[in-house]
């Protein structure tokens, strides 16, 4: 085979694996498109526990039948990229996973008031809960993104629930993301966008001891609980 001929050979083989490569990105878009629309489905439907209390438990239920939806769809995810390449192509599904464990996480919490385990939340979207260097599975520091992000969305609801004279729950609220708080200083971050989302956290926690505060100087905690609530400086 002559040179030319040869340099011929190796750049068609070098466009046919790039035109492989281009169809497979094509394929996973498609599909974290369509798993995407549906977080964004369940994200509207939990936006009802901010003023509706009756509408919390209807609300789960429905997020619950959306996270099947995605169970299915990161299925068809697994399906599409060689165990292999994970790395490669994960920015395609990271902010998506971000924001299922962020709403998996405030579902569960709502529901049952504990924290959703890692393994957990890999359970509801079907995918291996064990960090691999190859194969699909939940990212943790996706993961522990999804956490910080429910701590934003449990500070508003504090304040909301207040609003509509719900004073028990921002108590509730501030124990659990005090404790989360605290899980969280024993972690050494090192990932730069995790880290950042952590230093935002602190401004989740005084919103909500701010909420807590108030309602024990108005006298509105529940009986028992008015001795309990955060020590503030008065200044």
């Amino acid at each position: 085979m002559c040179d030319n001929e040869l340099i011929n050979k190796i750049f068609s083989d070098f466009q046919k694996n790039l035109d492989q490569e281009q169809e497979l990105r094509e394929t996973i878009r498609t599909i974290c498109k369509e798993v995407d629309q549906i977080s964004r489905e369940a994200t509207t439907v939990l936006q009802v526990i901010h003023y509706n209390e009756a509408g919390i438990a209807p609300a789960c239920g429905k997020a619950r039948l959306l996270f099947e939806k995605a169970h299915d769809g990161y299925a068809r995810l697994k399906d599409a990229v060689p165990p292999t390449d994970y790395f490669k192509y994960q920015d395609h599904w990271r902010f998506m996973t971000q924001r299922y464990c962020y709403l998996i996480a405030l579902t569960i919490w709502l529901e049952k008031g504990i924290l959703a385990s890692h393994e957990t939340m890999a359970e509801i979207l079907g995918v291996s809960p064990v960090e691999l260097k190859e194969g699909f599975h939940l990212d943790i520091e996706d993961y522990l993104i999804g956490l910080l992000t429910m701590c934003s969305e449990l500070s508003r609801l504090a304040v909301n629930s207040v609003t509509r004279g719900d004073y028990e729950r921002p108590l509730r609220i501030s124990k659990f993301v005090m404790e989360l708080n605290a899980g969280f200083r024993l972690l050494n971050l090192k990932n730069d966008h995790l880290r950042k989302r952590f230093d935002a956290l602190k401004y989740d926690v005084k919103k909500i001891e701010e909420v807590v505060y108030d309602l024990s100087i108005r006298g509105l905690l529940p009986k028992g609980d008015a001795d309990h609530g955060p020590e503030h400086e008065h200044k």
